[in-house]
């Protein structure tokens, strides 16, 4: 997603001698070097004979908010200008956004005004919590706010400048120096940004590479870059020797599945034996062959048998977690992501808040029930241990704490956990299996609201509430030629919004469907 709008002179802020003043805004997402690139634009202010003054206002960690850095800038006249220590709306000449929805924010907000605002963002994007808590789709319109800026901005210079960083061995922040070089909002030549960059010290010549890179785009001389989306690699599952014998089993039963089915249940299969064990692996094929026994071609119902069984017999309880944050392929995939290099160290820290009911659902059944019963221990775990805790997994006690809590994985069917989830699971395939016998697409609908379940902690409990009274409407809508067109609108309602105001909705139509038939 790239756009570039031709520059036209924006008007300045008149300052108390008639000399004008600059004022630019940084939206930047922790750890993008907001600060860095602040401290180069008064640099380079400075160095081009202006006075200048930088502020910033902290947003809220895990991208609920970005920090605001602002720099107000005006040619020294041999007076100390007064200058002001936050933006304002409709104030703001030049706005710089390291990601696309800060700058669709930056618009909301009133910080970008037609024909005054220099609008300078970079198009990739980093999902906000308000999009991964979201319980269906969350991600924003990408192109929708691309076309509002366009409206909003006087000029925009946009396009992929973390791809483009990246490819040159640095930060987005030297991108984004490099924009701003080029889109000609500030009064100073190439060459000053380029020699305060050097003052730098660090890493210079990488961000030299990405400064020119980002210049020549925002000039317009040069195509900018798209980020490679790579096709997914087939992930090979490592099979130890003794195991060899039961999970050809299993390939042998895979193998004369319909076509149709064939490689969803694959894909189902891996990541069932993975999570567990081949037995496992066998149970997951038993419960899609009692599908598929009800099934006809082009096999749509077991499609999405193999899909959501899958799903839900990998849930995720605190084993799950730790096996997940504890193998090398995440090492590996944080510190790419990270763009740690070879001879640096990375230090990891995993966050925990298990609650006392997922610590008593990780004992042995007997003893988990009669830990749910007791208050005194609630109480007790509630006032020593129910609160954050913060794990460093690139130290030894802390690595070793997770892989000791992953390693209880060959006694997860004894847990008090797996009962309540197996006997969960076994409610809605007896639901599916039922309803497919009279009325397949209902029952393919019925086992794609396993969708809706996901996480742990609290974003379960809402998400199996949820299920839960999306499955009740399938009792009203049973006879009806279009109960599963229903079914699908009873699940988009329920992922529409987390509160489940639309689910409240979709359901009294259904209810007054029964009540009329009634």
């Amino acid at each position: 997603m790239n756009l570039q709008v031709t520059p036209r002179i924006a008007r300045r802020s008149p300052g108390p001698d008639g000399e004008s003043i600059i004022t630019l805004a940084a939206l930047a997402v922790g750890g993008q070097g907001g600060g860095v690139l602040t401290n180069w634009i008064v640099a380079v202010a400075e160095a081009n004979g202006y006075h200048a003054q930088s502020t910033s206002v902290a947003g809220v960690a895990q991208r609920t908010g970005a920090t605001i850095y602002y720099v107000e800038m005006c040619r020294d006249t041999g007076r100390m200008p007064v200058f002001a220590l936050s933006p304002s709306e409709g104030d703001v000449d030049i706005l710089i956004a390291s990601e696309l929805m800060e700058a669709g924010r930056a618009v909301m907000r009133g910080f970008v005004t037609p024909g005054r605002t220099t609008l300078i963002a970079s198009t990739h994007r980093i999902a906000a919590v308000s999009e991964k808590i979201a319980p269906g789709d969350g991600r924003a319109d990408g192109p929708e706010v691309i076309a509002a800026l366009g409206i909003a901005a006087d000029q925009v210079v946009a396009f992929d400048m973390e791809t483009l960083a990246k490819q040159a061995g640095s930060v987005i922040s030297a991108s984004l120096f490099g924009a701003l070089a080029g889109s000609g909002a500030l009064p100073f030549p190439r060459e000053s940004f380029e020699a305060v960059i050097r003052r730098s010290g660090r890493g210079v010549e990488a961000s030299l590479r990405a400064f020119a890179g980002a210049y020549d785009c925002a000039k317009g001389t040069a195509v900018p870059p798209v980020e490679a989306v790579a096709a997914p690699v087939p992930q090979a599952l490592h099979v130890p020797a003794k195991l060899q014998g039961p999970w050809a089993a299993l390939q042998s039963r895979l193998a004369i599945l319909p076509p149709e089915v064939r490689e969803m249940a694959r894909l189902g299969l891996q990541k069932v034996v993975d999570y567990q064990d081949a037995a496992y692996g066998a149970d997951y094929l038993d419960a899609l062959e009692q599908t598929l026994a009800l099934d006809a071609a082009p096999y749509a119902m077991s499609v999405n048998a193999a899909k959501y069984l899958a799903r839900a017999l990998c849930y995720d309880d605190l084993l799950r977690v730790a096996d997940l944050k504890t193998r090398a392929s995440r090492f590996a995939r944080v510190r790419q992501e990270v763009s740690v290099k070879s001879e640096q160290l990375m230090m990891l820290t995993e966050y925990f808040h298990p609650r006392f009911e997922e610590f008593t659902t990780t004992l042995p059944r007997r003893l988990g029930r009669r830990a749910q019963a007791s208050t005194g221990l609630a109480r007790f775990y509630g006032k020593h241990f129910d609160k954050g805790r913060r794990i460093r997994t690139d130290s030894l006690p802390g690595f070793l704490a997770l892989w000791l809590v992953s390693a209880l994985r060959p006694w997860r069917r004894s847990l008090l956990r797996h009962e309540t989830e197996m006997a969960h699971v076994q409610n809605w395939l007896r639901a599916c299996l039922q309803a497919a016998e009279t009325d397949r697409a209902l029952a393919a609908e019925l086992f794609a609201n396993y969708r809706l379940i996901k996480g742990y902690s609290d974003t379960h409990a809402r998400g199996l509430s949820k299920f839960s009274r999306v499955m009740e409407g399938a009792r009203l809508l049973a006879g009806r030629p279009d109960a599963a067109e229903w079914m699908r609108r009873l699940r988009t309602a329920a992922l529409a919004d987390e509160k489940g105001t639309a689910l409240d909705g979709a359901l009294a139509t259904v209810a007054s469907f029964a009540g009329n038939r009634a």
